[in-house]
């Protein structure tokens, strides 16, 4: 699955094809048929165009819900997805996105218990902040204060205006205490 096409997502070659590395033949799930283009021109051979009506995924249904990635100008497409299965926590994967109305609606018509948040403050003078910061995680918080914060993308663009370090004492000051932020390399089940 990847959320958008940008090179802190999935490898990009200087000719606009992208993820080299990976397997062809390991099905793609994408925001739209602008994406699934590059894929196809990448040599994936199976592409899933993952649409805002959502998909059957084996026992879990995926559905693309909105994203903004800027608070300028929006930075390209990017979509978050919901996971839904009866025997799972609902999961929201929000992607490359900013606090802003489509989250919170987000949120109240699929209550999850799991948010994942990419959530450095990484920003670029044309676009302005382009994905989470403290105020924005705190908001989800409020919104949800149901659901176990998973917060990433932390530490690894250089664009980012967040450490790990940073935002732990940020999220303290606003009495944020219900997350999780994985180290480099570490993974966690809910």
């Amino acid at each position: 699955m990847v959320t958008h096409i940008h090179p802190d997502h999935i490898d990009m070659a200087m000719d606009g094809t992208v993820g080299a590395p990976l397997d062809k033949n390991v099905p793609v799930i994408c925001q739209n048929e602008e994406d699934a283009a590059v894929f196809e021109k990448s040599g994936f051979r199976k592409i899933i165009v993952l649409s805002r009506e959502g998909m059957d995924f084996g026992a879990a249904r995926l559905t693309q819900v909105p994203a903004r990635h800027g608070t300028v100008v929006p930075c390209g497409e990017a979509m978050g997805i919901m996971f839904t299965s009866p025997k799972e926590k609902t999961f929201y994967l929000a992607g490359d996105t900013v606090w802003y109305p489509e989250v919170q609606e987000n949120i109240r018509k699929f209550s999850p218990e799991v948010i994942a948040l990419n959530c450095s403050a990484a920003e670029l003078v044309e676009n302005g902040r382009l994905i989470m910061n403290d105020e924005d995680v705190w908001s989800v918080a409020m919104e949800a204060p149901q659901a176990r914060l998973y917060l990433t993308h932390l530490d690894n663009v250089a664009h980012a205006t967040i450490t790990r370090h940073t935002m732990r004492s940020l999220l303290m000051a606003r009495h944020v205490e219900d997350y999780d932020m994985p180290g480099d390399g570490e993974s966690l089940c809910y």
